[in-house]
């Protein structure tokens, strides 16, 4: 059977999505799940954190599986990641970012290069993860494109409700034009301060905007805790932190990915 398929996404930088791929990614694996996540940012975040090896600036990786000048598939760049169970498809160095520019010039079918890729290894994995970039371009439209659902990840922030709108729009049009089956899994608030009177309007406003959409709102939110992002950076687990706070945050991730699921399935 093949993978589940989800996307990450949001036009807005810095509010985790690379985050929050890396934690469901994990909380997957706990589960048994075999797991593959795909870098789909320039940036390369995920990969710095998830695959098991440092990885030189010329690895071959998801800029040379979307390339037309390029022969590798999408099988010859997966590296093995941090926990048995989990793989990676890697993003180095800049040149996924000129991949996207060879993209807004190509011709018919530059949307679904990501899906056909993917199609190749997709019955070896349980759960794929696409960490698309901060932004509305054709990365992203080939992340939406392939994926099965998509989870929007935002901040309980004025800017990120400006933005919620915008992005349900781009999901919309690649409903419409490339992948009518894709859904929307969920909307994850990240970062969220329950004790600022901000934090609690603006979660309500994206609720409330997500109600009006037929969207579903995680719950609860992810709050902002330093030991999300340190564990991060450490290439480890909530669970393999050490702490009874870090453990209860595991479980959150778990939580979600459980609705995520099963909104798909």
């Amino acid at each position: 059977m093949p993978a589940r398929i989800i996307a990450l996404c949001n036009q807005k930088g810095g509010i985790g999505k690379t985050t929050t791929t890396f934690h469901l990614a994990r909380a997957a694996v706990l589960h048994g799940r075999r797991v593959l996540v795909v870098d789909n940012d320039p940036q390369g975040n995920l990969t710095a954190v998830a695959a098991a090896d440092e990885l030189a600036e010329d690895q071959a990786g998801l800029a040379d599986v979307l390339s037309a000048q390029a022969p590798e598939t999408m099988r010859d760049v997966i590296v093995p990641g941090v926990w048995p169970g989990l793989d990676v498809v890697p993003t180095s160095g800049v040149t996924l970012g000129y991949v996207r520019d060879e993209l807004v010039v190509a011709g018919a079918g530059r949307e679904s290069r990501l899906r056909g890729a993917l199609s190749e290894v997709a019955g070896e994995y349980d759960l794929i993860l696409i960490d698309c970039a901060p932004s509305l371009d054709q990365l992203t439209i080939n992340g939406l494109t392939a994926a099965g659902a998509v989870v929007v990840v935002t901040h309980s922030k004025l800017f990120s409700a400006n933005g919620l709108a915008q992005l349900l729009d781009t999901i919309d049009s690649v409903r419409q034009h490339y992948n009518p089956a894709l859904s929307v899994a969920g909307v994850i608030v990240n970062q969220h301060e329950d004790k600022t009177v901000s934090g609690r309007t603006w979660h309500d406003e994206l609720h409330a905007a997500a109600d009006s959409r037929g969207l579903r709102f995680l719950s609860p939110p992810i709050p902002k805790r330093v030991v999300i992002s340190d564990a991060l950076e450490a290439a480890k687990g909530l669970d393999e932190w050490g702490s009874a706070e870090a453990t209860a945050l595991g479980a959150i991730y778990a939580d979600h990915l459980t609705a995520i699921e099963g909104v798909q399935s």
